[in-house]
């Protein structure tokens, strides 16, 4: 009877596994599909085991397939990546309205490859990411980035979509009025700094259009994420709560937070003591509510002090929050896991000390706390403090503030520390991810990061080359010379707060807002090994032109703006004249070569936020979001996520740029010194209207391919570029 009992269990569990391989397979056949008709003719996936507990995938050509073997679809997603990349010579974009362009034959594989991944963990994204990049995007665009993340082996995807409907369920469950919830939440692209507690109202208050639309779109965010093997990580309740709930719950210990990024105090926001009864209650609400919506993974996102000052720095306070805000979602999910983003340590690193962040991580029993070390590229804050005290961690790579749209990575530094951080933290280091900002046209940075989870074995000098003819779509040694510079020398550099070229900042007499941290001789050795190309044919070189050229733009302009504020100094009527023509020159046709591509315009960022609104009102209400937030953002952010983008130059920098100009000419003439005051005046007004307008954008346009378009531009500017005193 026994053996029969067993052999029954055996054989049910031997269809259960079959049913899910089957499955796995099904979905890797759909990812592929997606991506183009013609690898359905070529690939074919298959489920194998690995009894190591790894994720793996194999490669190899048989009877005149390519056949993808995976222990899920995750792994089946990266061994398609990798026969892409390597074989292919194909980069396939985070955006959807790029199409993946295959070779007319594809080839075979010539020798079989097996895989294993190194961490188990692979996470991508950023609380700023939604508000950044992804605001007014809908399921084409999500789908696509799904794929995306799939293929680059992320299978723990930050996943926020939504949230903001479970919340006012919640809140108008304990008493509020629809114009209360609507008018605490944030606008649509300003959510993320509502959700981690920074700014309550701003831009607000939120449609409720809005709230439906992502309650659906979350379902098929998160369905599709757990299809190809991910856990989405969906928030919890970290303490943030209503101003109004005060009103409601007198006796609740309800403080205001610290301030934020220069807001007045109407926008403040505020905290629920975690051990007032009433946090527990929010707790179980919101979870109930969010599962009942959109299911759960057991873990979640929870971050209680971001860039505010908690009610106290005591170390036992510290303490006593984190081990009660842990209660309370294990109260409600048993099975429950906290992510906690580590960025707090670094940006208000003078006052957690290792005393208070011990106290308040260990208030956590230990493996039930993952840190996300959210900046390692410049600083790894797991060294600072002592491997989080026995808490597990995720190595992060950043990568960009703001959205920035410059050329910065550090790329080459960044993993150098990956393979010094997985030789020394032993089993507590526990994945690798990312945590960008923003996207932006240039995806390589992340996708090596990505690479470093799984064990590749690849020296510097193959991730180069492979890099290289992908994105020229065969070989080409120009292109290999042209990254072997990018990713050995000019990547070198960490991202910055404000870190846009001088045409993108606010003009300010003799001063340039920022250094050039890399050798200007380089980048432009860059651009032309990348010129000598006979042809362009793949949307990563144009994305490589455009990059490097818009870069080296930005540094001739910082040339002709300084040499313009000497001449105003020196009050040299000719050279004076000659600069400033120059300068309108450059922003000229930096516009114009962003118009290269569409992720590098104003209009298509516009155009995304008019398209998700119903009526005329939401339509504009989501562009004011959409135009504020790249250019006067709110509170001191000013310029914090500038664009160098087309339409957005011409429209906007270029305005301010002319505001200068003009108000530098006037004093010119009258012999008087510059009045910063009145162009100060002057250029915030027209930034006010600008941001508040929904008048058609001017943008430049490109009547020519961009091959053509940057060999002129290198020609018509060698006489400025020789000042890098190059050789």
């Amino acid at each position: 009877m026994i053996k029969k009992v067993f052999i029954t269990i055996i054989a049910v569990l031997a269809v259960a596994l079959s049913a899910m391989a089957s499955g796995d397979v099904q979905q890797a056949q759909a990812l592929a599909a997606r991506l183009s008709p013609q690898l359905a003719q070529k690939v074919q996936f298959e489920a194998i085991q690995d009894y190591s507990g790894r994720d793996v995938f194999t490669l190899e050509s048989r009877d005149g397939k390519v056949v993808i073997g995976g222990n899920n679809a995750g792994s089946m997603a990266v061994g398609l990546n990798r026969y892409l990349n390597r074989y292919c010579k194909v980069t396939v974009s985070w955006y959807a309205d790029v199409a993946v362009k295959l070779p007319a034959s594809l080839p075979d594989v010539p020798a079989p490859e097996r895989v294993t991944a190194r961490v188990s963990q692979r996470f991508f994204l950023n609380y700023c990411t939604w508000g950044y990049t992804m605001p007014f995007w809908q399921w084409r665009d999500w789908e696509r980035f799904i794929d995306w993340m799939a293929l680059n082996g992320v299978n723990l995807p930050l996943a926020i979509t939504g949230q903001e409907a479970v919340w006012y369920n919640v809140w108008t469950k304990l008493g509020m009025s629809d114009e209360q919830v609507r008018s605490y939440f944030t606008g649509p692209a300003y959510l993320p700094w509502h959700r981690m507690a920074n700014i309550d109202g701003w831009c607000g208050p939120l449609p409720k259009e809005w709230l439906t639309g992502q309650t659906a779109l979350q379902q098929r965010i998160v369905e599709r994420e757990r299809a190809l093997n991910m856990r989405p990580v969906l928030p919890a309740f970290a303490g943030h709560v209503p101003g109004a709930l005060r009103t409601l719950f007198p006796d609740a210990d309800i403080q205001a937070l610290g301030g934020w990024a220069g807001f007045d105090d109407h926008y403040r926001t505020y905290f629920l003591n975690s051990e007032d009864p009433l946090y527990s209650r929010i707790q179980r609400l919101f979870l109930e509510e969010q599962t009942r919506l959109f299911g759960t993974d057991h873990i979640y996102g929870i971050d209680p002090f971001n860039e505010v000052d908690p009610p106290s720095f005591e170390p036992e306070y510290l303490n006593k929050v984190s081990k009660h805000i842990y209660e309370s979602l294990t109260a409600v999910d048993p099975d429950a896991e906290w992510l906690q983003m580590a960025w707090f340590l670094y940006y208000q690193r003078k006052d957690y000390t290792r005393e208070r962040t011990r106290a308040m991580l260990t208030g956590v029993p230990a493996g039930k706390m993952t840190m996300l070390d959210y900046f390692c590229e410049y600083k790894e804050m797991w060294r600072e403090h002592d491997g989080f005290y026995g808490q597990p961690f995720i190595w992060c790579y950043l990568g960009n503030f703001g959205g920035n749209t410059n050329v910065q990575g550090r790329v080459r530094e960044a993993g150098e520390r990956i393979e010094r951080a997985l030789q020394e933290c032993g089993d507590n280091l526990v994945g690798i991810g990312s945590t960008l900002e923003g996207l932006d046209v240039q995806q390589f940075p992340y996708e090596y990061i990505l690479e470093k989870a799984w064990d590749f074995g690849k020296a510097h000098e193959q991730v180069v080359n492979e890099l290289a003819d992908r994105h020229a779509g065969h070989e080409s040694q120009p292109v290999r010379e042209a990254w072997k510079l990018l990713y050995d020398s000019v990547l070198d550099i960490s991202p910055g707060n404000y870190a846009a070229p001088l045409p993108c900042s606010y003009p300010i007499m003799n001063k340039e807002t920022r250094s050039i941290e890399y050798d200007p001789c380089q980048l432009l050795a860059v651009w032309d090994y990348l010129l000598k190309q006979d042809s362009v044919t793949t949307d990563a070189m144009v994305i490589d032109l455009l990059w490097v050229g818009r870069q080296l733009l930005g540094d001739l302009f910082q040339i002709e703006k300084h040499a313009f504020d000497r001449a105003f100094k020196l009050r040299d009527k000719e050279t004076f004249f000659a600069h400033s023509d120059m300068l309108y020159e450059i922003l000229s046709d930096l516009d114009n070569l962003n118009s290269h591509h569409p992720h590098a315009t104003l209009g298509h960022w516009l155009q995304q936020a008019r398209d998700l609104g119903t009526t005329p009102q939401v339509k504009d209400y989501y562009e004011m979001n959409a135009r504020r937030l790249i250019t006067t953002w709110g509170g001191g952010l000013n310029d914090y996520a500038c664009r160098n983008w087309n339409g957005l130059v011409w429209d906007y920098y270029a305005k301010r740029w002319e505001n200068y100009i003009r108000e530098v000419t006037v004093a010119v003439f009258a012999g008087k010194e510059f009045d910063e005051a009145s162009y100060r005046a002057a250029t915030d007004k027209f930034q006010e209207k600008w941001v508040t307008s929904t008048s058609e954008v001017v943008c430049g346009t490109a009547s020519e391919d961009i091959l053509t378009h940057c060999r002129r531009l290198r020609e018509k500017y060698d006489f400025i570029l020789q000042t890098f005193k190059c050789q």
